[in-house]
């Protein structure tokens, strides 16, 4: 029995890509985006890693409004997703958005190393400052705040290091890469709010371990004076969770979008070497 002819993808599809379209539309976003941000002077890095810390302070306050009023995680998680929504439509971005992205750009040669540094430790430094400065003033604004942003910033800085606290980071690392791969995977903006308050809910609603937003927590319970910890106790809790969010996001969705797209992204590496 004669057997079929093996067929590339490529003469399957619209494109002459080695992926399916809509992988090849979603790729080619992502090297376009992360071709700029990695790119850019420390001067926009900071700013938009500023703005980044401020909306997630927001959404913090909304967060916090519900969960006081409500006593719900969940629906509060669902408050949080105006922090999400900012970030998406003022164009700003988060530390732990870092991974997917740029991370991609790197491995397909349109940034170098270097540049992937820059963003991460602007990005992640500008985030805090910016989300310290907006809890100082939501402490100082909604004092009645106060208790349950002490209440909520404890569960997190009194939580063992252990499995259950790592595995609780790695999953916030995930869930927060899928948000953005879910993002830019279509052109629907209904759909990246969708991917917004999905991400928002799994993340805040379940109180997952997110080394931003759970810092702003624990800032604002700093900020009122009445914390039962210090900011070293903060950085015993950042050390762990940091690293844990970059393996969820980098093992669990980044690696296997790479190896997804191994051959999409061999040929851009080949573009790039031409190119120079």
């Amino acid at each position: 029995m004669a057997l079929m002819p093996r067929t590339e993808q490529r003469d399957l599809g619209d494109s002459d890509s080695p992926i399916e379209d809509e992988l090849e539309d979603a790729f080619s976003r992502m090297i376009g985006e992360g071709t700029q941000r990695l790119h850019r002077p420390w001067r926009e890095v900071l700013t938009t890693g500023f703005f980044g810390g401020t909306e997630v302070a927001l959404g913090v306050l909304a967060y916090l409004s519900v969960l006081s009023a409500t006593h719900n995680p969940l629906l509060a998680g669902l408050a949080f997703s105006v922090g999400f929504l900012a970030l998406l439509l003022g164009h700003s971005e988060l530390f732990t958005e870092g991974f997917l992205i740029p991370v991609t750009t790197v491995v397909a040669k349109r940034a170098s190393p270097g540049q992937l540094f820059k963003l991460w430790s602007g990005t992640l430094v500008a985030n805090l400052i910016g989300g310290w400065l907006i809890m100082w003033l939501i402490m100082t604004g909604f004092p009645k705040l106060r208790a349950q942003t002490i209440e909520s910033a404890q569960h997190f800085i009194e939580a063992p290091l252990g499995a259950e606290s790592l595995a609780l980071g790695i999953l916030g690392g995930m869930v927060i890469t899928l948000m953005t791969r879910m993002q830019h995977g279509t052109d629907s903006v209904p759909g990246k709010i969708a991917a917004a308050i999905a991400g928002a809910f799994l993340l805040a609603g379940l109180q997952m371990f997110h080394s931003i937003l759970d810092s702003l927590l624990i800032f604002g319970a700093l900020i009122s004076g009445d914390a039962p910890f210090g900011y070293f106790d903060w950085l015993a809790w950042f050390a762990y969770t940091a690293p844990a969010n970059m393996a969820g996001g980098l093992a669990l969705v980044t690696l296997l979008r790479l190896i997804r797209s191994k051959d999409r992204l061999k040929d851009e590496r080949d573009d790039a070497e031409a190119d120079d």
